[in-house]
C-alpha cells in the first residue's frame, strides 16, 4: 500500500504519522483484506477419456508382446501413437488445437487474419508468404497454452493474440497458421508434416484452381481420411467466381473428397465439414467461426483426434494380428500327430510282438519237460555258429589289414601300380572271407599269398575281385549282425517323426498372420530337435517297464504326460549317476552292470524279464509229475514185459497212455488260457508306447506349439480392445 499520494513511498508496518496538520500529517488508508488467490480452472475429463485410456494400455501391451514377433519398424508407428498419447495427455485436453494448412496462395493467412479480426500474420502476393507457423490463442489465462505450443515448437515471437473483446464462443482455441505444404522454399513441407502429427485438428484451404492438385490429395487428404471428424475443407476465395460455378466448384470438391474416402459431416452425421467461403469480402467466414465454436465447445478434439491415430495404426496392424478363420490346434490334430509318433515308435507292432512273446512264454514255461529238452538242444546247436562267424570275421579284419599294408608298402617301393595293389587287397579280402567261414589264420594267410600273386599277374581279375570283395563283405557284415538282432535297443523312423511335426506345424499354422505362422513352425522345428533320440529312450523305458511289470500288474505304473514326460527326459540314465540316486563311478547303484529302466532293475547284458503268473508254475510242475509218471509206468511196463516182476500189463499202460496225453492236452489248454492274458498284455504294451511317444511330443512340440498359440490369443484379445473392436 501506498502511505500518500505524492511520492510513491512504501509505508513500513508500526510507523507513526507525521504531526501538522499538512497532507503529510493524514493517517494512512486502513489496509484492503487480503483476498486468496483464485486458483486455475480445471476442466472436468472428458467422458471419452474413460474409452480411450483402456486403447492405448492396451495397445502398449501389445506393443510389448509383439517385440519379439514384429520387427520393429512395423512397431514404430505404435510406438510414436502412445508417445504422442502420453505427451498430448500432460497438458489441457480442453484447449483445441486448429491448423490451418493448405497449398501456396490459398488464402491462409488472409483466412488466419479474419478469424482473429486483426492483422496477426503477414499475408500478400509473394509466395511464400508465410515461412513459419503463427499461432493465435483464445482464452482468458493465455499462459495454459504455453505447454502446449512449446510441444508444437511455436516460438514466443510468433504467438498472437485476438482483439478484444473476441468471440466467447471460440473461448479455448490454439489456431495456427502453417507454411504452404507444396512451397519450394527449404524446410517449409517438414514443419507442415511435422506439426500435422501434432495438431487436433486441421482446416484445409483449397482455391478454385488448386482444389484438384494430386498433391493435395495422394499426399494428405487420402492417408488422412480417418481424420474426418477433425477435419473442415473450405473452399476460399469464392468471389472469384459467379453464384452457379462456385456451387459446381463446391460439388466436384465433394466428390473428389468421397473418393479419397473421406466421409462428410451432412445431415448430422460425423465427417469433416466442407464450406464455402471468401476470407477477403468476409463472405462465408461466420458460419465457419460458428462451426468452430461449436467444435471448440465440445473439448473432444484432441481425444477425437488421438482415438483417430490409434484407429489408424490398428488398421494398419490389422494384418499382423488377425487371422482368416480359427486359428489353433483342434483335437483331430492332436490325435493325428500322437497317432504318427506312435506309428513311428511302432506301438502296435509292438503290442502284437508282446502278444506272440507272452503266447511263446507260456507256452515254452507250460510245454512239456521232453519238448524243453529238445528246444534246448537245437538252440545249442544253433548258438555255435555265430562264434565261428565272429572267429571268421576276425581271421577277414586280419587278413584284409596284412594285404592293404603290402599293397601300400609294394606302391611306395614302385613295384606295383595302383591297379595292382587294389586287386591284391580285393583279392585277399575274399579269400580271407572264404577261409574265416572255415577255418584257421594259417590257411587264411596261405590263400591270400596265392590270391594276391593271381592278382599280380592279371589285370582283368580287377573286377569279379571287387564283386567278390562286396559279396564277403556283405556276408560278413551280415553274420555280424545276426549276432545283435537280441539287442534292446530300439529304431524310430525319424521320416514318420519328421512328417508328424511337419503336418502338426501345418495344421497350427493354418490361417495365422505371417510372423505368427513362422514362430509356431519354428517352434515345431525347435521341438523336432531331438525327438527321434527321446523317442527311442521313452519306448525303450515304457517297453522295459511293462516287461518288468506284466500284465497282471500293469496297474503298478502311472500314465498320463507326467509319466511320459518323465520317461522323455530322464530314462536311460546309469544307476550310478547323481541323477539317478547312485554313486557317482558306481555303474549300478553298488551293483555292477545294472541299468535303471522304467523304475526296474535289468540284468546286465539283456533286457528285464516279466514276471512269471504264479499257474505258469504250477502248470510246470503238473507237467514234471506227468513227466516222471511217464517214466516210471514206461519203466514198470517193460518190467512187466521183461518178466521181472509180475502183474496185469494194462494197468501201466493205461497209466502211461494217460500221462503221455496230458502233457500235451494240460500245454494246450493252458495255451488257450493265455490268449487273453497275453492279448491284454500286447494291448498294454501298445498302450505304454503309445503314452511315452505322446508323453514326449507334448512336451517337445505340442507344448512350445501350444504356448505360441497362447501368446497370439493373447495379442489377439489385446488387439481387439485397442482396435475398439471389443
Amino acid at each position: 500500500m501506498w502511505d500518500d499520494g505524492l511520492i510513491a513511498r512504501r509505508a513500513r508496518p508500526g510507523r507513526p504519522p507525521r504531526a501538522g496538520g499538512g497532507p503529510e500529517a493524514r493517517t494512512a488508508p486502513p489496509p484492503r483484506p487480503e483476498t486468496a488467490p483464485r486458483p486455475p480452472s480445471v476442466p472436468a475429463p472428458h467422458p471419452g477419456l474413460a474409452v480411450l485410456r483402456p486403447r492405448l494400455d492396451a495397445l502398449r501391451e501389445l506393443v510389448g508382446l509383439s517385440r519379439a514377433r514384429l520387427d520393429r519398424r512395423t512397431l514404430a508407428e505404435a510406438g510414436r501413437v502412445l508417445d504422442e498419447a502420453v505427451a498430448r495427455q500432460r497438458h489441457p485436453l480442453d484447449l483445441t488445437v486448429v491448423a490451418i494448412a493448405g497449398a501456396s496462395g490459398s488464402g491462409k493467412s488472409t483466412l488466419f487474419n479474419a478469424l482473429g479480426r486483426a492483422q496477426l500474420s503477414e499475408a500478400g502476393v509473394r509466395r511464400p508468404t508465410t515461412a513459419a507457423p503463427v499461432a493465435c490463442v483464445w482464452t482468458e489465462e493465455p499462459e495454459r497454452a504455453d505447454g502446449v505450443l512449446d510441444r508444437l515448437g511455436i516460438p514466443a515471437r510468433s504467438r498472437r493474440q485476438p482483439v478484444r473483446p473476441y468471440d466467447p464462443a471460440l473461448n479455448g482455441l490454439v489456431l495456427l497458421d502453417l507454411p504452404d505444404h507444396d512451397s519450394a522454399a527449404p524446410g517449409h513441407r517438414e514443419q507442415v508434416d511435422r506439426l500435422l502429427g501434432l495438431v487436433d485438428a486441421v482446416i484445409w484451404v483449397v482455391d478454385p484452381e488448386k482444389y484438384a492438385d494430386a498433391v493435395l490429395h495422394e499426399r494428405y487428404l487420402r492417408p488422412l481420411a480417418g481424420y474426418a471428424e477433425v477435419s473442415f475443407i473450405v473452399l476460399n476465395q469464392i468471389d472469384r467466381l459467379g453464384t452457379d460455378a462456385a456451387d459446381q466448384v463446391l460439388d466436384d470438391l465433394r466428390r473428389l473428397l468421397d473418393d479419397d474416402g473421406i466421409a462428410l459431416g451432412e445431415h448430422g452425421e460425423p465427417g469433416a465439414e466442407v464450406l464455402a467461403l471468401s476470407a477477403l469480402t468476409g463472405d462465408g467466414v461466420g458460419e465457419l467461426r460458428e462451426s468452430l465454436g461449436r467444435f471448440t465447445a465440445s473439448r473432444g478434439a484432441a481425444l477425437r483426434r488421438l482415438t483417430a491415430d490409434v484407429d489408424g495404426v490398428s488398421a494398419r496392424l490389422r494384418g499382423a494380428y488377425v487371422a482368416d478363420g480359427r486359428p489353433g490346434l483342434t483335437e483331430s490334430a492332436r490325435h493325428e500327430f500322437e497317432d504318427r509318433l506312435a506309428e513311428a515308435v511302432g506301438a502296435q507292432a509292438a503290442g502284437l510282438a508282446a502278444e506272440r512273446a507272452w503266447l511263446r512264454d507260456a507256452g515254452r514255461a507250460c510245454g512239456t519237460p521232453w519238448t524243453r529238452a529238445h528246444r534246448w538242444y537245437v538252440r545249442g546247436r544253433a548258438g555255435r555258429k555265430p562264434a565261428g562267424a565272429v572267429r571268421g570275421a576276425a581271421a577277414i579284419a586280419e587278413a584284409v589289414a596284412m594285404a592293404e599294408a603290402a599293397a601300400i608298402a609294394g606302391a611306395i617301393a614302385g613295384t606295383r601300380t595302383p591297379e595292382a595293389a587294389t586287386a591284391a587287397t580285393a583279392a585277399t579280402a575274399t579269400t580271407a572271407a572264404t577261409a574265416g567261414m572255415g577255418g584257421t589264420a594259417g590257411t587264411v594267410r596261405a590263400s591270400a599269398a596265392l590270391k594276391t600273386a593271381t592278382a599280380l599277374e592279371t589285370a582283368t581279375a580287377l573286377e569279379a575281385a571287387a564283386a567278390l570283395q562286396t559279396r564277403a563283405a556283405l556276408e560278413t557284415r551280415a553274420v555280424l549282425d545276426a549276432g545283435t538282432l537280441d539287442s534292446p535297443s530300439r529304431a524310430v523312423s525319424r521320416p514318420l517323426v519328421e512328417q508328424a511335426v511337419r503336418a502338426l506345424a501345418y495344421e497350427a499354422s493354418t490361417g495365422l498372420p505371417d510372423p505368427w505362422s513362422l514362430a509356431v513352425r519354428e517352434a515345431a522345428r525347435r521341438g523336432a530337435e531331438g525327438l527321434a533320440e527321446a523317442l527311442d529312450a521313452a519306448s525303450a523305458a515304457a517297453a522295459a517297464a511293462m516287461a518288468a511289470a506284466g500284465p497282471g500288474r500293469a496297474g503298478m505304473w502311472r500314465t498320463g504326460a507326467r509319466r511320459a514326460s518323465a520317461w522323455c527326459t530322464s530314462v536311460g540314465r546309469q544307476a550310478g549317476s547323481p541323477e539317478a540316486g547312485g554313486r557317482t563311478g558306481d555303474p549300478a547303484g553298488g551293483r555292477s552292470g545294472g541299468w535303471i529302466i522304467g523304475g526296474r532293475r535289468a540284468r546286465a547284458g539283456g533286457p528285464a524279464r516279466p514276471v512269471r503268473p504264479g499257474w505258469w508254475a504250477v502248470a510246470a510242475a503238473v507237467q514234471w509229475v506227468l513227466s516222471a509218471l511217464q517214466v516210471l509206468t514206461a519203466a514198470w511196463l517193460l518190467g512187466l514185459l521183461a518178466g521181472a516182476w509180475g502183474g496185469e500189463w494194462w494197468i501201466p499202460a493205461l497209466l502211461l497212455t494217460g500221462a503221455v496225453a496230458g502233457g500235451p492236452a494240460l500245454a494246450w489248454c493252458c495255451r488257450a488260457m493265455a490268449r487273453g492274458p497275453a492279448r491284454r498284455y500286447g494291448l498294454e504294451t501298445e498302450r505304454r508306447l503309445r503314452n511315452a511317444a505322446a508323453g514326449c511330443g507334448r512336451e517337445r512340440v505340442l507344448e512350445p506349439v501350444a504356448a505360441e498359440l497362447l501368446r497370439y490369443q493373447e495379442v489377439r484379445a489385446q488387439y481387439v480392445i485397442a482396435a475398439g473392436e471389443a
